[in-house]
């Protein structure tokens, strides 16, 4: 390791406390990593080499004593653990294991020719889950969070076959926190991004990733959607040790009916260990789910015991991570891909590598800027990595120093030559072409007939492709309504019949009169995703009333501007996006040709009579027995508009601990002012 000055080491240990506090928000709080697990390793590999250099320019916030992240601000309650999760120190040689090994015989003063007993198992990449089980009936569930305090996710694992709700068996502790991982094997995440692309859903870096989003949904029934799975590794509280070693525990678990690692072993020296982690690692690209290492840990629980913790990890627990999986291989191309909101990827085409028991064929290069960094050029010799094991991407580029012409990155649509610009602030450049740009045409219609927008059963991408083709698409959605007057050019035209044809022009009829808020998300308005195009129209009702307020807004209109940002998540870049719609000329024309198709009643939120029908509530403060979008819901079923700011058309301002400008604007204007037993109460009334 190079030793910078201590200045510079100073510096840097800034730098890296920020930046690891950064990814962890984003890995453990966010499900959003930016970097893969390598490229985080090495940054807290880097920070624990200089602390151990210069252990006097320790920080009070060093990553070195933190364990995942606090709880961002979420719709599930908090959980403190009786028992803190801990982390594991990793090692990335087997020197480093052996070390280890060392460490743990002079902590237990034991000879060089004592025997030690490891239990080995995969470290399947996962979510952190504690499950409490009281009298072997499961109460609790919580996730990690940052190891003292987590989130309640009871109702979310009840979905989850593998953890069971009753332990099998008999004789169980009195409490017992079983500790493992929530996980999505590779299939089913694959699956999983499919339908979510189908239906214009998010769409998931990595199974990881996956299985987090999907464990922390509000609502559970989301999540029993979900193919998830879980194992067992370990425990925190419990009345009794479920054993005396840890092998023997785990069988204890299995028997329970929790499911443990079909890899796991016990064996005796380093040796072994190192023998069963290259074992591992053979079988890691056939196995059905991600794993990023083996964990090792000492068998005996006395001497687990004994041996303790040190800052935020067991001493008696290793994970010894697998390498970042790399090849080198040639990029022959640069492709250009245009996205539904106009958005130019860069997708970088290979000369066939096998990285990782997958061959890969296409990278993603992500933006202007970030080939740019890497320099690449088509005829570059290139480094590949399966960022998290799965998303393949460039990590270096071999021949950036062999002369030749830069790739100049188009600043034209490459589709329908409209210009292609970067908004300010932004890394992507997007056409300016919308719906008159071919490529955005096909992705706006298939996401105009997805499942979470108008759901036109029958009209999948193949279809429109074909239609569109024909010429039977060429001016917008209103088009897909006028499909019957090509209903005898479509029988017999290959993979159509009568019956066929007569079901896709059912379906369309069937749509004649959507839901407003449906209609407006499949137009695919930048910012105005399903949950926007919901509160937009809670609140105008009507897509005209929308259309009326948006152009006004554009114009500067005060009072239409202050109107759409009252709206609680609606801000200056979703007010833009529909101004700049709704001023584009082609735009308006589309809109026009669609609503002469299709007639959406007004939007209306089912409601019933309460104390509150027809009145503006305002929620403020901290809520304490439910989310603020609970109560928000709850004043809508109630007939009441719930607004995001006080004004003199506020009746109702419901506060919580912390309530600060908004109660004082209250008191000020002379609103009603109650407390949340109090709305809890206006609530049962009305059931």
């Amino acid at each position: 390791m190079t030793l910078p000055t201590e200045a510079d080491a100073a510096n840097e240990l800034m730098r890296l406390a920020r930046a690891i506090a950064r990814h962890n928000r984003l890995y453990h709080a966010e499900d959003a990593p930016e970097i893969s697990d390598a490229e985080y390793d090495a940054l807290v590999r880097r920070n624990a080499e200089l602390e151990a250099a210069f252990p006097h320019l320790v920080r009070p916030d060093s990553p070195s004593a933190a364990v995942g992240h606090e709880v961002a601000a979420s719709p599930l309650a908090k959980v403190r653990h009786a028992v803190r999760i801990m982390s594991l120190d990793n090692a990335f040689s087997s020197m480093e294991v052996e070390e280890w090994d060392a460490r743990i015989r002079r902590f237990l003063v034991l000879g060089d020719d004592e025997p030690i007993a490891f239990t080995a198992e995969d470290k399947i990449d996962g979510l952190s889950c504690s499950l409490r089980y009281e009298q072997g009936r499961l109460v609790r569930a919580a996730t990690r969070g940052d190891g003292e305090v987590g989130e309640d996710v009871t109702a979310n694992v009840r979905h989850i076959a593998d953890i069971p709700p009753q332990l099998a068996g008999s004789k169980h502790p009195e409490v017992i926190e079983v500790r493992g991982e929530v996980y999505m094997e590779k299939q089913a995440f694959t699956a999983l991004n499919a339908a979510q692309q189908e239906a214009g859903g998010k769409i998931f870096v990595n199974p990881r990733n996956a299985a987090a989003g999907s464990l922390r949904q509000k609502d559970a029934s989301v999540t029993a959607t979900r193919p998830l799975r879980f194992w067992t590794h370990g425990w925190g509280e419990a009345s009794e040790a479920p054993a005396a070693t840890q092998k023997a525990a785990m069988e204890r678990f299995a028997g329970w009916g929790l499911p443990v690692s079909p890899l796991l072993v016990r064996v005796e020296g380093i040796s072994a260990l190192l023998a069963h982690y290259a074992a591992i690692g053979a079988a890691r690209p056939d196995l059905p789910y991600d794993i990023d290492g083996v964990v090792y840990k000492v068998d005996r629980l006395d001497w687990q015991q004994r041996l303790g913790f040190v800052a935020k990890a067991p001493r008696w627990a290793l994970a010894h991570k697998f390498p970042a999986e790399r090849a080198e291989t040639m990029l022959e191309a640069i492709d250009i891909q245009v996205g539904r909101t106009g958005k130019l990827t860069p997708v970088g085409r290979l000369a066939p590598v096998l990285v990782g028991g997958v061959t890969v064929t296409n990278v993603t290069l992500h933006n202007r800027d970030e080939i740019a960094r890497l320099g690449v050029r088509p005829g570059d010799r290139v480094v590949i990595q399966r960022a998290g094991d799965v998303i393949p991407q460039v990590v270096e580029n071999l021949t950036r120093d062999v002369p030749r012409d830069p790739y100049l990155f188009p600043d034209h649509c490459p589709v329908c030559g409209s210009e292609a610009v970067a908004e300010e602030g932004e890394v992507d450049v997007r056409c300016t072409g919308g719906l008159v740009c071919r490529a955005q045409q096909f992705e706006r219609l298939r996401h105009f007939v997805s499942r979470a927008a108008l759901d036109i059963e029958g009209l999948g991408e193949k279809s429109i492709a074909e239609f569109m083709e024909l010429g039977w698409l060429a001016k917008g959605p209103a088009d897909i309504f006028r499909l019957k007057y090509r209903r005898e050019q479509l029988i017999g035209r290959e993979g159509w019949q009568e019956k066929s044809v007569d079901n896709l022009l059912a379906a369309i009829e069937a749509k004649r009169a959507p839901d407003a808020a449906r209609l407006l998300f499949g137009l695919g308005i930048r910012h105005v995703g399903a949950v926007t195009a919901r509160d937009l129209m809670k609140r105008f009702e009507t897509l005209p009333a929308l259309r009326q307020a948006a152009a006004q807004a554009h114009r500067g209109d005060a009072e239409a501007l202050a109107e759409l940002t009252a709206i609680d998540g609606i801000g200056p870049a979703v007010v833009e996006a529909l101004g700049d719609f709704f001023h584009e000329p082609h735009n308006r024309e589309v809109w026009d040709d669609l609503l002469a198709e299709v007639d959406p009643p007004p939007y209306v939120v089912e409601t019933r009579e309460s104390a509150v029908s027809g009145k503006t509530v305002v929620f403020t403060g901290k809520l304490e027995t439910m989310s603020r979008d609970e109560a928000k819901a709850q004043a809508e079923r109630l007939g009441a508009k719930a607004a995001g700011s006080v004004s003199a058309k506020t009746d109702l301002v419901v506060a919580g601990p912390g309530a600060g400008s908004k109660l004082k604007q209250a008191a000020a204007l002379g609103i009603e002012v109650i407390g949340e037993a109090a709305w809890a109460a206006i609530v049962a009334a009305a059931d």
